[in-house]
């Protein structure tokens, strides 16, 4: 019999029995290369401008190596591969869901580019006469509230295209707004059971009913604003470019609206699809996506100006794709390795509250949907409250640091060059201050007054 045939079973997660004993992964030459090629990696992503090399190709070699490295430890000592080609299959289908999720989402968004929607969207703002802090509060707005409905992800693609539009070399206005649309965004899907992975993950695991999220709305729109503020006070002043007399109304070509409302009605899906129907949330999107390609021909046969959807394809900033890939398969190598179980041993040593306000940093750095799915998994012993706010701090402190959400990488993407770790991390602890303030809130709402 092989050494690891029955070792699953009897040993604790993140270890393995070789000739009788159990060993920890994570104190083995497989688990200190692991974290050895992580941290490695993640200096490199955090380092994008200063190498430039691009995020995507240290995290995507870091999160396949590191498995691979545990495949070697595997077949060195004889283990049975059964537990980790379940744990790959796993992660494979976890990755797939919010891969094809971010395809539809930047298919839509690129379609959009090429109908000149977004093109009418900026024209309609600068024509106005908006100030550069009147725009920068505007889109945050929508950020805040577009995503509690829609997701925060997709909701900071959309507000960062409209940013980029407007003014396209003002560094000092677009860093802060995209950071502001980032930090929105996070927040505004904190108190909505679907405008977060990680809210949508407590939601569906049960430790919190549909309105219990809703009382999350004061600690969240409060510590936004106070960054927004902080954040508002580095906008140059002035308006952005416009001459009524040389600049004409963009024209929306054909079908260009009609691609708005098959966006809207597939984020409307996805969500609908996964409340009631059980359905991933991609497979909504997918299902936009097939609805997307339909209309295209509808265009096409109808002899009016259509579009071809895998031209649009092609603009789709796959090293987000693919950062997302590597990423998350490096969190998973750490999860399967046992590093992530000693945040159960936190919870133990340091009580709830210090360990939820701590998971806003760790969550950060590592990513906010790995630590949750931990979180959930250990199950530590919690009432509503302790769980309302480490569904709050998993969210919102993913925007502590550029990468630390789903959302802030999806901008990274979309404002390549502009919005980056180096220019983040300048303004980050305005940030900082609006989490404590989130935390502050939410300590005198829910264990002062008991309002929840």
């Amino acid at each position: 019999m092989e050494h690891g045939s029955m070792s699953d079973a009897a040993v604790a997660a993140g270890h393995v029995l070789i000739d009788g004993q159990a060993v920890n992964l994570a104190t083995s030459w497989v688990g200190w290369l692991s974290l050895a090629v992580f941290v490695i990696a993640y200096y490199f992503i955090a380092t994008e401008d200063k190498y430039e090399v691009n995020k995507a190709k240290p995290a995507l070699f870091a999160g396949t190596f590191m498995f691979m490295l545990i495949g070697i430890f595997y077949a060195i000592n004889g283990l049975d591969p059964d537990p980790l080609h379940n744990e790959l299959e796993h992660l494979i289908l976890e990755i797939a869901e919010i891969f094809f999720f971010l395809l539809v989402a930047m298919t839509y968004i690129e379609t959009l580019i090429e109908r000149g929607v977004f093109d009418l969207m900026k024209y309609k703002l600068v024509s106005k006469g908006y100030t550069y802090k009147k725009l920068f509060w505007l889109t945050g707005l929508l950020a805040f509230f577009i995503s509690p409905v829609a997701d925060n992800l997709t909701t900071a693609l959309i507000l960062s295209t409209v940013l980029f539009t407007i003014d396209k070399k003002n560094l000092a206005f677009l860093v802060p707004g995209a950071i502001n649309i980032v930090v929105a965004a996070n927040a505004g899907g904190a108190w909505s059971p679907f405008g977060d992975i990680t809210t949508l993950m407590a939601w569906t695991a049960n430790k919190g009913a549909f309105v219990d999220f809703l009382y999350l709305f004061p600690a969240s729109v409060l510590g936004w604003l106070v960054t927004a503020f902080l954040l508002s006070m580095s906008i140059p002043k002035g308006q952005p470019p416009f001459d009524a007399t040389t600049e004409k109304k963009p024209v929306v070509l054909d079908g260009g609206m009609g691609v708005t409302y098959l966006g809207i009605a597939t984020i409307v899906t996805a969500v609908l699809g996964h409340q009631f129907f059980h359905f991933p949330a991609m497979w909504g999107m997918m299902f936009g996506m097939a609805v997307l390609k339909l209309y295209s021909v509808h265009l096409q046969k109808s002899g009016q100006n259509g579009f071809n959807i895998y031209v649009n394809m092609q603009k789709v900033e796959n090293d987000t794709l693919l950062f997302f890939f590597g990423i998350l398969s490096a969190v998973g190598a750490l999860h399967y390795l046992g590093f992530l179980e000693y945040i159960h041993q936190m919870y133990t040593l340091v009580g709830p509250t210090a360990a939820n306000i701590g998971v806003g940093f760790l969550s950060a750095i590592v990513d906010n949907v790995p630590v949750m799915s931990a979180i959930l998994k250990s199950s530590p012993e919690m009432d509503i409250s302790q769980w309302m706010l480490v569904t709050m701090t998993a969210g919102v402190g993913g925007s502590l640091i550029s990468f630390g959400s789903a959302a802030g990488v999806g901008v990274m993407g979309r404002l390549h060059g502009i919005y980056t770790f180096g220019s983040h991390m300048k303004h980050s602890w305005t940030i900082l201050v609006g989490y404590i303030v989130s935390v502050s809130i939410w300590y005198f709402q829910f264990e002062i007054l008991g309002l929840y």
